[in-house]
């Protein structure tokens, strides 16, 4: 292996490792990431079950089971939002800068950060999917490996857009305003509460643009794959879902990766 190859993967990983343990010292942070999700998953699905008719005229499917794949887009996307904040730390405590000054390809800088936030976000999401039989989703073995994949691809894109928006940030409080101003409407309107199909013309619209609402179309089809989705939400299949959302995540990555980059020319 050539020794520039090496540098590169021993700075991701190096990066990756730190994300990792940072994650296993902070139990806090660990139970807020799932626990709050499923507390409204559980609340919220339980208080609506009674007035929602989800999928085509007919369908049994409940709320609960309706906004179980929103739940684990909102654990992917807290997952991602706890592990980017330490993009913000890292800089104000100064190790960001060493980082940035050493010898070292700003891809690796971003991959390391955005693989180790991936690693905990799937791995929480793999936690929600034992609650799947809970509401009806009988996971077979196609299933469950679709999914894993999914959640890698999701957690990438989100995990990338928490990192560039933590990189322009100088504090802890302006990343949480942007999250609240951003990130949650973008999950709100995901079709996570709420299918587009019943959507006002207006609102449909917002919710096509949303690179979010595709992540969780996707998550929804391979939860029940390789069987046909029973939730109609009128967005193109499979296949186009997964490409929006890798699509989405490769921008992310290489906007990021530009970002950071900007350090040799006094940029943020």
């Amino acid at each position: 292996m050539s020794e520039p190859k090496t540098i590169f993967l021993a700075a991701v990983f190096s990066l990756w490792k730190r994300e990792i343990l940072r994650f296993v010292r902070d139990r806090h942070r660990l139970l807020g990431s799932i626990l709050q999700p499923l507390l409204l998953w559980v609340l919220v699905g339980s208080g609506f079950r009674g007035s929602f008719s989800a999928g085509e005229p007919g369908g049994s499917a409940t709320y609960l089971e309706y906004i179980y794949p929103g739940t684990m887009m909102l654990i992917l996307l807290f997952t991602a939002i706890f592990s980017t904040i330490s993009v913000v730390e890292d800089r104000r405590e100064g190790f960001m800068q060493s980082v940035v000054v050493a010898p070292i390809h700003s891809f690796a800088i971003v991959m390391g950060k955005i693989l180790g936030g991936t690693t905990l976000a799937v791995g929480e999401g793999l936690v929600n999917l034992v609650l799947a039989p809970l509401v009806g989703i009988e996971l077979s073995v196609l299933s469950f490996v679709a999914t894993v994949g999914t959640l890698i691809l999701i957690a990438i894109s989100m995990t990338g857009l928490g990192f560039r928006i933590a990189w322009r940030m100088e504090s802890t409080a302006g990343f949480h305003a942007i999250m609240n101003l951003l990130l949650m409407p973008m999950w709100l309107l995901s079709g996570a509460f709420f299918p587009l199909a019943g959507a006002p013309d207006w609102l449909g619209w917002i919710m096509r643009v949303n690179p979010m609402t595709y992540a969780t179309a996707a998550l929804r089809r391979v939860l029940y794959y390789p069987n046909a989705n029973p939730i109609g939400d009128d967005l193109p299949g499979l296949a186009i879902c997964l490409g929006i959302t890798a699509l989405f995540g490769i921008v992310m990555i290489i906007w990021s990766s530009f970002a950071v980059g900007d350090r040799d020319r006094g940029g943020r």
